[in-house]
């Protein structure tokens, strides 16, 4: 079961996600909270596994909640919710460690979905708007011309496995690009994850975009 806690400032948005992620039978709705300060309290009282986490809330936003719960010993996912698909918190969230963000109109099929993948890390959520919104908040340094320092422990198949990844694409889509079982393509990201130090998907596409490796479209 994933165990998952439901946090944002408005009733009906909370009752709503619980209904929806209660009908699964792998998911287990464990609370909900109205605020930062109670999602950091009840996340360390209940240990979900994952937290879907509002931003715009009263007394403690979801940024610094999820700060602050990223930083205790065995953290959460958290995987933030917001009704913009392009606000400058959402990216601060993914850089201090949330797994990824759902723009709160998605259908319900697809939450349970997102919920699943934010545990499993085998995709990344909403690959559209996740690329948008890093294109538009990533400040990268210009294009050296060759491998970026952070990145030149990689080979060179993992450096194409890492630039795929910075699209959005799953593992059968950067399989198919590169002519590579899928199997090959998820034993290259364990690698770049390894020596790159990140946790999930969403932290070597942040490091791929800020290193340079990857440039915003135009």
């Amino acid at each position: 079961m994933i165990r998952v806690l439901v946090v944002d400032d408005q009733v009906l948005v909370r009752a709503g996600f619980r209904s929806i992620l209660e009908k699964q039978p792998d998911i287990d709705v464990v609370g909900e909270a109205g605020d930062g300060t109670e999602a950091v309290h009840m996340a360390r009282t209940l240990r979900p596994d994952l937290v879907l986490m509002d931003i715009r809330m009263p007394r403690q936003d979801g940024l610094s909640a999820t700060e602050e719960l990223m930083a205790s010993a065995s953290p959460p996912r958290i995987v933030v919710l917001t009704t913009f698909d392009a606000d400058e918190y959402v990216y601060a969230a993914l850089r201090v460690g949330a797994t990824g963000f759902l723009l709160k109109d998605i259908s319900p099929e697809d939450l349970a979905t997102a919920v699943r993948n934010a545990m499993s890390g085998d995709a990344m959520l909403s690959p559209r708007i996740t690329q948008r919104l890093i294109e538009s908040f990533v400040r990268s340094p210009p294009p050296s011309g060759g491998v970026p320092e952070q990145l030149r422990g990689l080979t060179g198949r993992e450096i194409e496995v890492l630039r795929e990844l910075a699209t959005g694409a799953t593992n059968a889509e950067i399989g198919a690009r590169l002519c590579l079982a899928e199997t090959t393509v998820k034993t290259h990201l364990a690698h770049v994850f390894a020596k790159l130090q990140v946790r999930d998907r969403v932290q070597a596409v942040v490091l791929a975009y800020e290193s340079g490796l990857v440039r915003p479209s135009a």
